[in-house]
């Protein structure tokens, strides 16, 4: 990433990015992606008596973000890894495997898991993306600044007739009237994680195993990430006050994805989040060197070495 760029190459690979399987979007697209704000207005405005209605629903492509798990688990009352299982695919956001999830469809087709007779079955509880259509953004940091900008542009598939609706509005209204800000708030820092993440590159390197399973955890699965901060492990660790454990420990979702967001943070970037207790790392360390050395010693056992440091650390 550069301190210049051209938000129609931009818009063009988000494009791409999210409909993998229409490789002629942007191509033969009837509106060239541009550059939008908040201020700018469309035209566009879909309800049932438009008559490409859930046309949309029927081929879908949805990534999840974790508040859009969180809303949807609730909705049907599932806990993470239920609805994870049941209702989402896993895919890989970048080269290194950074670990997403996208929306299930109906078996045999390209329909959304959700959509019925008369349209969404989880209106009130949609994803991000359905929110957003016909727009699309993205968070683009300029390298040397440190605020995030949001760049908007419209998708005009050549089926969707909600384009052709006598009503403009601007993005910043619509965004209001579909109630994307509370996904945006809780979901923004994800976003910069994996943007982050992206505009590092090869200065982080390639993450472990175990921060890839951390990331996902902290991502998709809520409850299992509530039992992880109740081991004994993580109690050694983290020095937390009363308040935050029972917040973590209570039914507060919107809370724990905050807190998870937190020690994502504080793993793969070193950010200081959440205080630790005094001599923590280096009980770890300790720990963590017993374990090494009893391994050494266990394999010099078992083939019969003669110096314990032939063998690489574990």
């Amino acid at each position: 990433m550069t301190d210049e760029f051209d938000p129609e190459v931009l818009a063009t690979e988000e494009l791409r990015r999210l409909f993998p399987e229409r490789p002629e979007l942007p191509n033969q697209s009837p509106l060239k992606p541009v550059q939008l704000t908040g201020s700018d207005t469309i035209r566009f405005h879909c309800h049932p008596g438009v008559s490409c209605f859930n046309v949309c629903c029927k081929s879908i492509n949805i990534q999840l973000t974790p508040y859009d798990i969180i809303r949807l688990k609730r909705r049907l009352g599932l806990d993470a890894a239920d609805f994870v299982a049941r209702y989402t695919v896993p895919f890989e956001m970048d080269q290194h495997g950074m670990p997403g999830l996208r929306l299930a469809v109906k078996p045999g087709t390209s329909e959304c898991a959700f959509l019925g007779e008369e349209g969404c079955t989880v209106y009130e509880d949609r994803p991000t993306a359905c929110r957003y259509y016909p727009l699309g953004n993205m968070g683009v940091r300029k390298v040397g600044e440190s605020e995030v900008e949001e760049l908007y542009f419209l998708v005009q598939e050549r089926h969707c007739k909600g384009h052709d609706e006598p009503r403009t509005i601007s993005i910043d209204d619509y965004r209001a009237e579909q109630e994307v800000q509370p996904y945006e708030e809780m979901n923004a820092d994800w976003r910069e994680i994996v943007l982050k993440k992206r505009s590092a590159g090869p200065t982080i390197g390639a993450p472990s195993a175990r921060s890839l399973q951390l990331f996902d955890m902290c991502s998709y699965d809520m409850e299992n990430f509530r039992r992880f901060t109740q081991s004994p492990g993580f109690n050694e660790m983290f020095d937390l006050d009363a308040e935050t454990r029972a917040r973590l420990d209570s039914d507060d979702d919107e809370y724990l994805l905050d807190f998870a967001m937190d020690f994502l943070r504080q793993v793969l970037f070193g950010e200081q989040r959440i205080p630790k207790r005094e001599g923590a790392d280096q009980m770890r360390y300790s720990q963590r060197r017993e374990v090494i050395e009893r391994k050494r010693e266990e394999a010099r056992r078992a083939h019969r070495l003669e110096d314990p440091r032939d063998l690489a650390e574990d």
